[in-house]
């Protein structure tokens, strides 16, 4: 067996508790003026990525407006009926179109409270939904900032592990066949009529992400999005980091797939969505994320060799059983 593939059910046996509060802070780090300053940038996500694995971009390049314009889309998107969405449904491995409720925690066997829609653009086509004026421009213009985000981010990694500069750009390259980022709506449920002991549980439970790097956006008002703060020696349960929920804010995290092509210099950190606490907004919660994953045929070698070198198609194969029950798929925050 791969000696990289976690112990996935374990993390989350010590991660699924309610656990205690943390005091430490997500980092934020500012994206302006990216061609001056990406030295500076690249101190300061080195940092992030080498700790809790998780930081928050402002100042980057995709408008206020189109992120607002997005954000309406899918909750249009999923206002539908499900009979009306049915005619998207999730075909196994290939991470597009729509999925109810598809995770299941083996630890806890229950689902994950959330329906998705996947965008992978090489295998879109004659699957985008038909009633929805501008769905599929918008969410290929977003799709394709959020990819020019993700590139500036790992380049600024590149730097510090003495990789080419280009090596990740080359990698990612979304003109190829083989490109396998994804583009997700997620819509978790709402729970104006939950029962006490189903606040008890989780809107999505622990897990880390597959793929290289995980660009997320949340709703003010919508918070949820916890991180793993780390365990304490003596073996209790880990502390969490509850992460801000703000408009315009992209929430990042560093995946397994860099972890690995780091040679684990790079953290992928556990996270989970929890339940609202009772003074909060009980209503439908909705986030949009991009997974940026190497394309298929991307070879990950890391440059201390700590592992055989694998390609992506590969390392992404080996992931999904490790923490669910049902159908390999991108999980999803």
């Amino acid at each position: 067996m791969d000696i990289h593939a976690l112990n996935e059910l374990e993390k989350e046996r010590l991660f699924g508790t309610k656990g205690e509060e943390g005091d430490r802070h997500i980092p934020v780090i500012d994206f302006s003026d990216f061609g001056n300053r990406k030295d500076e940038m690249a101190n300061a996500l080195w940092a992030a990525a080498t700790t809790t694995g998780f930081f928050q971009i402002v100042g980057h390049v995709i408008p206020s407006d189109l992120i607002d314009t997005d954000c309406d889309q899918a909750a249009r998107y999923f206002d539908q009926r499900h009979e009306a969405q049915a005619h998207n449904l999730m075909a196994r491995g290939t991470n597009t179109e729509w999925d109810d409720k598809p995770q299941i925690r083996p630890l806890t066997g229950t689902a994950d409270q959330k329906e998705s829609y996947q965008i992978t653009v090489p295998r879109m086509a004659a699957l985008w939904p038909w009633d929805l004026p501008e769905f599929k421009t918008t969410m290929l213009a977003f799709e394709q900032m959020h990819w020019m985000v993700a590139m500036q981010t790992l380049s600024c990694l590149a730097t510090n592990l003495s990789f080419e500069p280009e090596m990740f750009l080359d990698g990612h390259d979304p003109l190829r066949p083989e490109y396998q980022s994804i583009f997700c709506l997620l819509h978790y449920l709402p729970l104006t009529t939950a029962t006490p002991k189903d606040l008890n549980e989780w809107c999505a439970g622990a897990y880390n992400d597959f793929d290289c790097l995980t660009l997320l956006h949340q709703r003010r008002a919508q918070p949820g999005l916890q991180v793993c703060a780390g365990q304490d020696p003596a073996g209790s349960d880990p502390t969490r980091i509850d992460v801000p929920a703000e408009d315009h804010v992209i929430t990042c995290n560093i995946e397994d797939m860099v972890m690995r092509w780091s040679d684990d210099r790079l953290i992928s950190n556990l996270h989970r969505v929890r339940m609202p606490r009772p003074d909060e907004n009980l209503d439908a919660r909705h986030s949009i994320a991009f997974f940026a994953q190497a394309n298929q045929d991307t070879l990950l070698a890391g440059p201390l060799g700590h592992y055989e070198p694998v390609t992506a198609h590969d390392d992404i194969q080996m992931r999904p059983g490790s923490n669910f029950k049902k159908r390999p798929m991108q999980v999803s925050l």
